[in-house]
C-alpha cells in the first residue's frame, strides 16, 4: 500500500458526505461554511463538494472550506477536467494539500460532452480524455512546482474507466451502484488502491414516504448510459429494472429509518470500500443538513 492511500484512509475516516444542495441555485460562501461546521460538529471527518461546469469552482470552494474548519478533510467530487488545464489542476491540488497537510483529496472525473462543449472543447472518449489528463497532470512546467504528494482518485463506473483508475489514479470512485459491484471493483482495484463509494440517501423529513423517492431516484440512475446492462450483469432481471424492484432499490439507495440508511453503508463497507459518501438526492441545504446531522450517531457507531 502506498503512504499516498494509506494517509488518505486515515484522513478520510468510513462515512463522509457531500455537501447538500441545488443545483439550480448555488448556497453563498456564508452558508457553506456554517454548513461544514455542523457537518464537523456532527461527526463527519470529510466532506465532499461536487463542481457542474460554470458554477462555483470546486478547488476555491475547497480552500474557502478548509480555512473555515479544524480538523475536517475537503475531496472533489468530482472535480471536472473540463474546468481547468491539467497543469493548473495540478498546481492548485498541490498548494491545497502543502497547505492543509493530509486534508485535501482530488477527485478527478470527464463529466459529459455538453461540459466540454460549454468551453469549447471536444469530449471524444472519456477514457482516453481521463488518460491523457493525469499523464498531463505531473508534466514538467518552465516554473518551479510545489513538491507535495496528494491523493488522485477516479470516477469510475465501466471496466476501462476502473482499470484507469487503479493503473494511473490511487483509486476510483463509483457511484450510485450495489454492494456487490463494490465487491467487484475491490477485486479489480486490488487491496491497495483507494476505493471511494458514493451511495445516493434520501434526505427527507420524517413522515415522508421515503420508499417512492428512492424508486425516483433509482428511476434517473437507470436512465444513465451502462447502468441497466450493468445491474443485469449483477444479477438483477428484467423485471427487477422494469418495475424498480423493492430488491434495486433497498440495494442503491439509503432510505427509511437510519438503521436501514447505516446497513446499507455497512453493507458496502464489507464488501471492500474504503470510504462511502453520501449523496442526499437534490435537496435544500437545510433539510440536507438536518438529515446528515440525524443519521451521524447510526453511522459513526
Amino acid at each position: 500500500m502506498s503512504d499516498i492511500a494509506a494517509s488518505a484512509r486515515r484522513a478520510l475516516g468510513a462515512v463522509g458526505a457531500f455537501l447538500p444542495m441545488h443545483f439550480t441555485s448555488m448556497p453563498s460562501v456564508g452558508e457553506q461554511r456554517a454548513a461544514v461546521v455542523r457537518m464537523e460538529a456532527a461527526g463527519y471527518r470529510t466532506t465532499w463538494l461536487n463542481e457542474p461546469v460554470g458554477g462555483k469552482d470546486v478547488l476555491v470552494q475547497a480552500g474557502l472550506l478548509l480555512a473555515a474548519t479544524e480538523h475536517m478533510t475537503f475531496a472533489t467530487g468530482i472535480a471536472n477536467i473540463w474546468a481547468r488545464p491539467a497543469v493548473t489542476a495540478h498546481g492548485a491540488a498541490a498548494m491545497l494539500a502543502q497547505a492543509y497537510p493530509e486534508r485535501f483529496v482530488l477527485g478527478l472525473g470527464p463529466g459529459y460532452p455538453a461540459q466540454a462543449e460549454m468551453v469549447g472543447l471536444e469530449f471524444g472518449s472519456a477514457v482516453g480524455a481521463m488518460r491523457d489528463y493525469l499523464a498531463r497532470m505531473d508534466q514538467l512546467t518552465p516554473l518551479p512546482a510545489i513538491d507535495v504528494s496528494y491523493p488522485r482518485i477516479v470516477a469510475a463506473n465501466g471496466p476501462k474507466m476502473l482499470a484507469l483508475a487503479r493503473d494511473a489514479a490511487d483509486g476510483a470512485m463509483p457511484a450510485g451502484r450495489p454492494p456487490a459491484f463494490t465487491a467487484e471493483v475491490r477485486r479489480s482495484l486490488g487491496p491497495d488502491k483507494l476505493l471511494i463509494v458514493g451511495m445516493d440517501v434520501v434526505a427527507a423529513d420524517d413522515g415522508k414516504d421515503t420508499k417512492s423517492l428512492a424508486r425516483e431516484t433509482v428511476s434517473v440512475r437507470l436512465g444513465l448510459p451502462g447502468v441497466c446492462e450493468g445491474l443485469k450483469q449483477l444479477g438483477y432481471t428484467d423485471t427487477d429494472l422494469s418495475s424498480i424492484s423493492d430488491r434495486l432499490v433497498n440495494d442503491l439507495v439509503g432510505h427509511g429509518d437510519l438503521d436501514s440508511v447505516a446497513g446499507l453503508v455497512d453493507r458496502h463497507l464489507r464488501a471492500g470500500a474504503d470510504h462511502v459518501v453520501l449523496m442526499p438526492a437534490d435537496t435544500e441545504m437545510e433539510a440536507g443538513l438536518r438529515f446528515l446531522e440525524k443519521v451521524a450517531p447510526a453511522l459513526m457507531s
